[in-house]
């Protein structure tokens, strides 16, 4: 079925998932179960997998179900959004799949870690269309066309500051009644500092030291204080939010046995988003001229321990 003039972004998106993983299994089949047109690209044996036996979800929050996708390993049709659920580790190679003039002017939704992926996005693709969106879940992808969605929540922050607003309020909307709670941020800078400002310390901490977010936080407490803070204040340079006091009560509200996604791969010997989270954090950090020195010693072990 193609897009016709009766179609608007009221009723019925065409909506390609660039890595239908954890994160991008999971809003592809939310949003094929509200009926929209939804396309997985991916390699050739999990796009197979994808149209002979749909997407199955089990999620205490949106009910255990399977929903039918299309399946393709390159963008070939228009569609009105892609979002892009790929590790920072895999985005060059992924975008292949994605070529400029099939995207069009299509909106591009990257829910990647780190703060640097919109220029390199709005380098290769329209200015205007890359939207970077922000998402708090726990999803896993157990097996091709499996997922596991295993926090009571899911959240999205939508933003894009190149972007017409009606476009983001648009797609906010039809994510917000498929499943997660979805907001359009006016700062785009804001949003991802936010996001880093919390994630950066979390990852690094717990896959320097191969423990849990518990035993972090009493364990190595000092170190994690001062690395909120050192984050807080490259956020506050880069024109940021700051504030370490509250980073810190969010860490002491996590489960104790709760796992950074970086530590994860670093357990399963996957690439780790190393250079995008803590690489990225020193290269902002050096370019406003703000101290670093855990940041730094961390980074370096990591890298020195062959990651």
């Amino acid at each position: 079925m193609t897009h016709d003039e009766k179609l608007t972004h009221d009723d019925r998106l065409t909506v390609a998932v660039l890595g239908p993983g954890g994160i991008g299994g999971l809003l592809a089949a939310l949003l094929a179960r509200a009926g929209h047109r939804v396309i997985c690209l991916a390699g050739d044996e999990t796009a197979a997998t994808l149209r002979t036996s749909g997407i199955e979800v089990r999620s205490g929050l949106f009910g255990d179900f399977t929903a039918e996708v299309e399946a393709d390993t390159v963008l070939r049709v228009p569609v009105d959004a892609c979002l892009v659920a790929v590790k920072h580790t895999a985005l060059d190679a992924a975008l292949d799949r994605v070529p400029p003039a099939a995207l069009g002017d299509a909106l591009l939704v990257p829910f990647l870690n780190g703060v640097e992926h919109p220029a390199v996005l709005r380098a290769r693709y329209r200015e205007d269309v890359v939207a970077p969106a922000v998402i708090r879940v726990e999803s896993t992808r157990t097996a091709p066309g499996e997922i596991t969605h295993g926090s009571p929540f899911a959240e999205i922050d939508l933003t894009g500051d190149k972007v017409a607003r009606d476009r983001l309020d648009t797609l906010a909307a039809v994510l917000g009644a498929v499943g997660p709670t979805t907001r359009v941020l006016p700062d785009e800078t804001a949003a991802l500092w936010a996001k880093m400002s919390f994630l950066a310390p979390f990852a690094l901490l717990t896959t320097r030291y191969a423990l849990p977010l518990g035993d972090v936080r009493t364990r190595h407490r000092e170190e994690l204080t001062a690395l909120v803070e050192e984050t807080a204040a490259v956020s506050r340079a880069c024109g940021g939010p700051a504030d370490p006091a509250q980073a810190l009560t969010r860490y002491d509200a996590f489960p104790p046995q709760t796992k950074s996604s970086m530590q994860r791969d670093a357990e399963a010997a996957r690439p780790l988003e190393l250079d995008a989270i803590g690489g990225a954090l020193l290269r902002a950090a050096d370019r406003h001229g703000v101290p670093v020195p855990v940041a730094t010693r961390l980074v370096g072990e990591l890298r020195a321990a062959g990651h």
